[in-house]
Parts: C-alpha cells; sequence; structure tokens
C-alpha cells in the first residue's frame, strides 16, 4: 500500500535521498581531497624520482666523459711509455753493439800483440838456435884449418887494423 503524500518533501523516502545525496557530497569532497593529495603526493614523487634521475644521468655522462678522458690519457700515456721504452731498447742495443764492437777489436788486438810476441820469441829462439850452430860451426871450421901459426897471423892483423877501425867509428 503506497502511501501517497501531499508534498513530496514530506515522502520519507525524498529525506532519505537527499540525506544520500549530501552523504554523498561531504563524503565524496572528503574522498576527493584525499584522493587529489594522493594524486598530488604520487605526481611530486614521481617529480623527484625524474629530478634524480635526471641527476643520475646528468652525472653518469659526466663520469663517462672523465672515463673517455682518463682512458685517452693512459693511451697516450702507454704509447708515451711504450715509444721511451723502445728508444731505450734501442740506445742499449747500440751500446752493447758499440761495445761489444769495441771488445771485440779489444780482443783482436790483444791476439794480434800475442801472435807477434810469439813470432817475436819464435824468431829470438830460431836466431838464437841459428847463432849456436854458426857458433859451433865456426868452432868446428877453425878448429880444423887454424894452426897455431895462422892464429897469431890473424891475431896481428887485427891489432893493425884497431887504428883503422877505431877512427872510423
Amino acid at each position: 500500500m503506497e502511501h501517497h503524500y501531499e508534498h513530496f518533501w514530506l515522502d520519507p523516502k525524498f529525506w532519505v535521498a537527499v540525506s544520500f545525496v549530501i552523504f554523498l557530497l561531504l563524503v565524496g569532497r572528503k574522498m576527493w581531497a584525499v584522493l587529489t593529495e594522493a594524486l598530488d603526493a604520487r605526481a611530486q614523487r614521481v617529480q623527484t624520482e625524474l629530478a634524480e634521475a635526471s641527476r643520475l644521468r646528468s652525472e653518469a655522462e659526466a663520469m663517462l666523459r672523465q672515463a673517455e678522458a682518463d682512458r685517452a690519457a693512459a693511451l697516450r700515456e702507454a704509447e708515451a711509455l711504450v715509444a721511451s721504452a723502445r728508444a731505450e731498447a734501442e740506445r742499449a742495443g747500440a751500446a752493447t753493439a758499440a761495445e761489444a764492437e769495441a771488445s771485440a777489436k779489444r780482443r783482436e788486438r790483444m791476439a794480434m800483440e800475442r801472435i807477434g810476441a810469439a813470432e817475436a820469441g819464435a824468431l829470438a829462439e830460431v836466431r838464437a838456435a841459428a847463432a849456436e850452430i854458426a857458433t859451433a860451426a865456426a868452432r868446428s871450421v877453425i878448429a880444423e884449418r887454424l894452426d897455431a901459426g895462422a892464429d897469431a897471423a890473424l891475431i896481428d892483423r887485427a891489432v893493425a887494423d884497431l887504428p883503422r877501425a877505431l877512427r872510423t867509428h
């Protein structure tokens, strides 16, 4: 059984609907404030994260540029070290070659001196041996051919030639 009210504002359904709309407006307004506050906070957080990401990207790019510069500097330094090492090796090689050549010349000179000394020694030995042989042969020949009279004649002749031999020297 439905009851009809004279005026609609007297109907309890109307007031329930009005109170429901007011409730929705109040709760909606409060929910809207909470929701917009949460969305604003999230937007601020995203904005902060974006700023942080941008800052980190800038730092990473700067670090990359620094690393590339350091790498280039290290490469230049390594090339300089290699060039220096090559120059040092060439210098050391040249010095070693010069030292080896000087040592070879010294050894050659010493060998030539030893050979010369050996030749001189051998020549002196040969001369001494030849002198001994010649002396022995002369003794033998003189002993066979000279007698006391021939010996006295040779001595007299040598004594007579002595003043002339002394004047020439």
